[in-house]
């Protein structure tokens, strides 16, 4: 769109909604915050709409985890409160709009597609300024469609006049504004359709490979490769080791939960050994020293201090670094307690510190067969070891 032509059109905004949990996607954390080639997922699209000469303003969507995740926003962008379905989430965001007229262009967008294309908006702004009400991007169905019942396949489908609808879509706010007003509790997948009960044209535009959606885990993959990212990363190991002293009369905390014992372990913190050799696993991996560099045991405010901390920090650290967690595997030596019994909860409280899935956590117990300190039962060891995707140096 040329200057002349975006000088004088109506004001822009985006609505972008990521109020989705990714349940499907097998993400513990919601899915926009997944890491995609170096920056959460939500990123892709905020940054791609903020670098857009014609875009003055932004709502993102969202719940509370989300909004404390992505911090400061681009200028001219506020939030506002997801709701619990589609069309609450846009009802919210058009409120933040109601300084707004009729004529400007509104653009609503699910952050679970990332690869927002500077020409796919200006396609959909192009058609609004020449008349048309609401505009979609599409693609063609390029493979055979049949109905389904069950396992077995049905007839062919006849997928000429078929479409695949991506978003960004785009609306006058007015239209948008009467068909949410209009919908009355009617539930719709996406606001085109409610467009189209006013009995509205919507005009398709050419859509865009790379707005491929996040909906299950193998899209990762997919968007990777449709984004250019898969380059851009590196698999990074670490191994940490750790070990405490048995004590009586002390609560004994291993992996991030109490155990009830006759004695617990001795240490400058709450001396959680499986934790500990956790956090310098990652650290390893980032080759960011370990946990006595980051929370030295001569510094008063550590004594006592719960070990989910310097496990959270480290993941931090990998966040910092634009990269992710893909596994963590922990072994835990002792010849009492039995660590069995608390292997569920052990790998619960281990992917909520980390804020990945229980899939990606191993937690594995054995015995020395009464050899050495910990057969004795002098003593707790533990061994862990990290991979990661980092970025490329």
């Amino acid at each position: 769109m040329s200057e002349s032509a975006l000088s004088s059109a109506p004001r822009v905004a985006v609505l972008l909604l990521a109020g989705g949990r990714g349940t499907r996607a097998g993400y513990e954390t919601p899915k926009q915050l997944a890491m995609l080639g170096g920056k959460p997922v939500l990123r892709w699209s905020l940054d791609a709409f903020a670098a857009h000469d014609a875009i003055s303003r932004g709502v993102l969507v969202a719940s509370d985890d989300v909004v404390a995740a992505v911090g400061e926003l681009p200028e001219g962008w506020s939030y506002a409160a997801a709701g619990a379905e589609r069309q609450q989430s846009v009802g919210n965001a058009l409120a933040c709009l109601s300084d707004w007229d009729d004529d400007a262009m509104i653009l609503v967008h699910d952050a679970a597609r990332p690869g927002v294309t500077a020409a796919v908006v200006d396609r959909l702004l192009a058609v609004l300024q020449n008349g048309a009400k609401a505009a979609i991007p599409t693609l063609p169905v390029p493979d055979t469609l049949v109905e389904q019942a069950g396992n077995e396949a049905g007839e062919v489908v006849d997928r000429a006049a078929l479409a695949r609808v991506q978003t960004p879509q785009a609306f006058h706010l007015g239209t948008l504004r009467r068909a949410h007003a209009a919908a009355a509790g009617a539930t719709a997948t996406d606001d085109a359709q409610l467009v189209r009960r006013l009995g509205l044209p919507v005009q398709a535009v050419a859509g865009d490979a790379r707005l491929h959606k996040l909906t299950y885990a193998e899209d990762m993959d997919i968007l990777s490769g449709l984004l250019g990212t898969k380059a851009m990363t590196r698999t990074a190991v670490g191994m940490g080791y750790d070990v405490h002293r048995l004590v009586a009369d002390k609560p004994l905390w291993i992996g991030g939960i109490e155990i009830a014992h006759s004695h617990g372990l001795e240490g400058h913190s709450d001396a959680d050994v499986a934790l500990h050799a956790l956090t310098d696993a990652i650290l390893g991996a980032l080759a960011d020293g370990d946990i006595g560099d980051h929370f030295p045991p001569s510094d008063p405010q550590w004594r006592g201090a719960a070990s989910h901390r310097f496990l959270a920090f480290a993941a931090d650290r990998v966040a910092a670094r634009g990269g992710r967690i893909e596994h963590v595997d922990l072994t835990i030596i002792a010849e009492a307690p039995k660590i069995g019994p608390h292997r569920p909860a052990i790998r619960e409280r281990i992917a909520e510190i980390l804020a990945i899935p229980v899939a990606k956590v191993s937690v594995k117990a054995t015995t020395t067969e009464r050899l050495g300190f910990t057969g004795r039962r002098e003593g707790i060891a533990a061994q862990a070891v990290a991979t990661l995707q980092l970025p490329e140096i």
